[in-house]
């Protein structure tokens, strides 16, 4: 077998030999763990604060990985497509049904709610005032109860923590089964409690939890916009803008299908409802604002005052964004460090005073006639208590008669908003969606009073300044342009709206990033998710590589290694990376591949692969292990180092690391720049980068030619690796059927 002193192999082993020629530290030798010049990331601390870790999507190509390449037959591929757009289809289903199920909830506790208030107020205004906010407090009671007791990671609107998940970062709950039920009935809880907020957010976390039980996090993110606003091309958009880092051109396609199965879900259900079966559900629940009847042109007089609508959303978006970025803050530092029931009686005493205000203030505004209304438009005035829709009757003296600030308070989807800054961050699944289209149509809908009196001769409608308004105000908060543009005409079925909606988006998120970063962003950093930006900072382009882990060690492993000394490293350390050092033909240390530390966490708890000498072992080791065996589930933990019990002889044992480790990571010079560096690591998603010295000799060069492979009778197409961070199939990893070939890790193990 090959020793650590015999010569490595020539053609690509040479160029290993040039790109992994380290130095040793302190005169270390490979008989112990091995300290070397460290890189950017593999120093190992992707352990970030607040159970923040980074996320392996690199295939690890070790010889179990290449053993059932090399197996696979040539029906892999096609049943492996099949089965990817079967997981888009049932993603598709599973958020649509999830969705359904929330909105019926929150109709019917809604409708249960305002049936029972308005019949109490016609004897006792008071008693009727008592009925409600306990019915309030009850149900945001519930919702904070089982965030705080039961699934922690269900708080907030769940969109930083995916957009993390997605950028490479992994928040530790946040795809767990017992998070996505806490997240349906929490939502449910806290939207028909009364609280300023939405379920829109949290019902993308939905689609992203349930998406997670079948590997696909990208799709579900999709198929929760789509089921929120019935809007299934924004529900893409949204994916491909808001939430991934590095986009694939064949995810676009079942993304897109997966958002087309949540849209005809959710419109068969809702027609379904239509005929009364729902109970208080009726056809609404789902965000509708249909103009598509309403002003049908605009003049260019009227592109001053949309302009006005654009900066004032950019305004008051950041001014939004800063405040929940200050309360959060301080009811982080002084209230929830205080533990559960603080957060309980936080969110309830926001209930109580959020009640009393929706039910107090419509005293102080008079009742207005009920329009004429078309007898087949299905809109009554005023409109029965507890069902869907506007014009409602409280404390009228008139039967004809309806209170518009009623109508914005008693409704299931229209809070009272200016409490919603209040409001976000506290224990309960809290979405910004719906609050933010309200305040901005608020000020969107005082322009267009002005526009209205201003010029007289124009067709001038106050609801099209009010939807502009609520565009602007979340482009000014979101930071979002195309998926919110396409998501806005979805929603309100008029596309000669387009161009003005484009208008005020990108005013409002000009002014917006003229003083603070989008509310997600915020909200990520506030949550210490080190989410990596599109492009690198400009610093970065005057530093090089070397620079950025000069002040950085890095532990590294030799390629046979006692247990005991495994054990040292994994106790001593938090790293998450470990470069396996051999030694080269003239005694110097070579690395010939990254080892992770759940890797090695599964080899020291199986046991399996220990062995009395400290030679390497033979390829006999390829059968005792397949890819399934190292894949770490979902948003979780995995193994710890607590977790391993070993025995004294069994700590004087050795291990082999050569069948287990990556023999081809991501390599830099050292005097590349950071720059290039921070472009490589987040478009092709790593988590590790070895920093080695410039390379003594070139062995070849590839180019565009060289990659354009054909399959013909004598080589093989190789297809380029679909990565998961979960194993599907059996527990296999998926990737394309293909053999590659007999690289060096191949040389090291078997060669005699």
């Amino acid at each position: 077998m090959l020793s650590g002193d015999h010569d490595l192999p020539d053609g690509i082993g040479m160029a290993r030999l040039a790109w992994t020629r380290l130095p040793t530290a302190d005169g270390a030798g490979a008989e112990g763990p091995v300290p070397v010049p460290a890189s950017p990331s593999s120093a190992g601390y992707e352990l970030f604060a607040g159970g923040v870790e980074s996320l392996d999507y690199e295939v690890i190509e070790n010889y179990a990985y290449r053993e059932e390449q090399a197996q696979r037959s040539k029906f892999w591929v096609p049943y492996y497509v099949m089965l990817k757009w079967l997981f888009s289809l049932l993603i598709g289903v599973g958020t649509g049904l999830a969705a359904i199920f929330i909105n019926l909830a929150v109709e019917n506790f809604s409708g249960w709610k305002y049936a029972a208030t308005f019949a109490i107020i016609q004897h006792s205004y008071f008693v009727g005032f008592f009925v409600y906010v306990v019915f309030n407090l009850a149900l945001v009671f519930s919702s904070v109860y089982i965030v705080t007791h039961f699934a922690p990671a269900a708080a907030g609107s769940g969109i930083p923590e995916i957009k993390g998940y997605l950028n490479g970062v992994d928040t530790h709950g946040i795809l767990l089964f017992r998070t996505l039920v806490g997240k349906i009935f929490g939502s449910i809880g806290s939207v028909g409690g009364g609280l300023a907020l939405g379920k829109e957010g949290p019902l993308v976390h939905t689609g992203a939890c349930i998406a997670s039980l079948l590997g696909q996090v990208t799709c579900g993110c999709a198929a929760g916009v789509a089921a929120a606003f019935r809007a299934p091309v924004g529900g893409v958009l949204f994916a491909l803008e808001e939430v991934t880092s590095w986009w694939r051109s064949h995810l676009m396609w079942r993304v897109f299908f997966t958002s087309a199965v949540v849209a005809v879900v959710v419109r068969s259900a809702m027609n379904w409802c239509k005929s009364g079966k729902c109970g208080h559900f009726g056809s609404g629940g789902f965000i509708i604002w249909d103009i598509s009847g309403g002003q049908e042109d605009y003049s260019y007089q009227e592109l001053l005052p949309m302009a006005i609508i654009g900066v004032i959303g950019g305004l008051l978006g950041a001014l939004f964004n800063q405040l929940t970025l200050y309360i959060t803050k301080w009811r982080r530092t002084y209230l929830h460090k205080k533990g559960k029931r603080v957060k309980i009686f936080e969110a309830c005493l926001i209930s109580l005073i959020t009640s009393t205000i929706s039910f107090v203030l419509p005293l102080m505004r008079k009742c207005s006639p009920c329009p004429q209304l078309e007898t087949n438009s299905g809109i009554e005035c005023p409109r029965p208590p507890g069902t869907d829709g506007n014009f409602v009757n409280f404390y009228c003296s008139k039967d004809n008669e309806y209170n518009d600030l009623a109508t914005i308070f008693f409704n299931s989807q229209v809070m009272f908003y200016s409490l919603a800054v209040v409001t976000f961050g506290t224990a309960v699944p809290a979405g910004q969606f719906v609050p933010g289209i309200m305040i901005g149509s608020t000020y969107g809908r005082l322009v267009g009073m002005f526009v209205v009196k201003f010029y007289k001769k124009l067709n001038v409608e106050e609801g099209t300044y009010a939807l502009l308004g609520a565009a602007s105000f979340l482009g000014g908060s979101m930071r979002m342009t195309v998926s919110l543009c396409v998501i806005m005409v979805e929603i309100t079925n008029n596309l000669k709206l387009l161009p003005l909606i484009m208008l005020v988006l990108l005013i409002s998120k000009a002014v917006g990033d003229f003083f603070n970063e989008g509310l997600y962003e915020v909200q990520a950093q506030l949550r210490g998710i080190p989410l990596l930006d599109s492009r690198p900072k400009q610093v970065m382009r005057n530093m090089s590589a070397k620079d950025a882990c000069k002040n950085q060690k890095v532990v590294s492993l030799p390629r046979v290694s006692r247990i005991v000394d495994i054990i040292s490293v994994l106790r001593s350390n938090k790293h998450n990376g470990f470069p396996v050092v051999d030694r080269g033909q003239n005694g110097e240390s070579l690395v010939i591949g990254l080892i992770l530390r759940s890797h090695l966490l599964v080899l020291l708890q199986s046991k399996v692969d220990f062995q009395n000498s400290p030679f390497p072992c033979g390829p006999g080791i390829l059968n005792r292990h397949n890819t399934s065996d190292f894949v770490k589930p979902p948003s979780s933990k995995g193994k710890s180092i607590d977790d391993i019990h070993l025995t004294e002889d069994e700590l004087g044992l050795y291990l082999d690391l050569a069948p287990f480790l990556n023999p081809s990571p991501y390599i830099v010079p050292e005097d590349m720049s950071l720059a290039k560096v921070y472009n490589l690591f987040r478009q092709l998603g790593l988590r590790h980068i070895f920093v080695v010295p410039r390379p003594s000799r070139v062995v070849g060069l590839i180019t565009r030619q060289d990659l354009l492979l054909e399959e013909n009778g004598n080589n093989v197409t190789t297809e380029l690796q679909s990565t998961s961070v979960r194993g599907q199939l059996n527990g296999k990893m998926l990737s394309g059927s293909t053999h590659l070939g007999h690289p060096l890790l191949d040389s090291i193990v078997t060669e005699e």
